[in-house]
């Protein structure tokens, strides 16, 4: 990202914020309500600097992370082999689609009585929402590879294991990388609204306690930050993608 683009990018959420503070200084919303951006940044700066914002920060990327990694064990080995197997995947299909609706969210009273209020209660939580992007990007990113590909692993004697492993994964990685992408979004929505809903622990219950307290410049402190730090994961996972997919991008860019 250039710094020209990151500027242009600035100028819609700089005016936003400005006309925040100007319309709660002038009465047009409610204080109580929205607060304004002049207390809103020294709640932030505060919390960042006695750390209790870093702490919670820790506890909800952890969730998100563990249940993120549990649905690409689960999602990348099952789309790969669904997508490559058709009958499978027509045998599959009534049940995916039966579970993929269900709202992560309704969940939640069933794993609060396995795990209890735990890191292990947002992460699997987590990990279900994150699991159907990732098995049906992996599944379509597979049945997008040249048939040939496959044919040419078959004609040099690799087992389907084996074909899997060094035709099919390669040609399928850009596509799980970006949905890989979407996933770890995913799962930061999610812990962060299990922590709102059950789980007394991370932003969430930093923000509803903050609510509960009259504290909308704490509670908005806690938003924005959940916001930049989504922000800056995917701006590091997108540089991470071209990184190692650095010749997808180069046979991108000469085409």
């Amino acid at each position: 990202m250039t710094l020209r683009r990151l500027l242009l990018g600035l100028v819609f959420p700089v005016a936003l914020l400005a006309a925040w503070e100007v319309s709660v200084r002038t009465g047009l919303l409610s204080e109580d309500v929205f607060s304004r951006i002049s207390r809103i940044v020294p709640a932030l700066l505060e919390g960042l600097a006695d750390g209790t914002i870093l702490a919670r920060t820790y506890e909800t990327l952890a969730a998100a992370l563990f249940g993120w990694a549990i649905a690409a064990a689960i999602g990348i080995p099952l789309g790969l082999v669904l997508g490559l197997v058709r009958p499978l995947e027509r045998l599959t299909l009534v049940t995916i689609e039966a579970l993929r609706p269900v709202p992560s969210a309704a969940l939640i009273p069933i794993v609060l009585l396995i795990f209890g209020f735990s890191l292990e209660l947002d992460a699997t939580v987590a990990a279900f929402a994150c699991l159907w992007p990732v098995l049906i990007v992996a599944a379509g990113a597979v049945r997008g590879i040249e048939p040939r590909l496959l044919e040419v692993g078959r004609a040099l004697g690799y087992g389907a294991l084996a074909r899997i492993w060094h035709f099919a994964l390669p040609a399928a990685l850009p596509g799980i990388a970006v949905g890989l992408r979407v996933a770890f979004g995913i799962a930061i929505v999610v812990a962060v609204t299990v922590e709102i809903a059950a789980n007394p622990r991370g932003l969430g219950y930093a923000m509803i306690t903050a609510q509960q307290s009259l504290r909308a410049e704490v509670m908005y402190a806690h938003l924005f930050w959940i916001g930049l730090v989504g922000w800056l994961i995917n701006v590091a996972m997108i540089r991470a993608e071209r990184h190692w997919l650095r010749w997808y991008w180069a046979a991108r860019g000469a085409a």
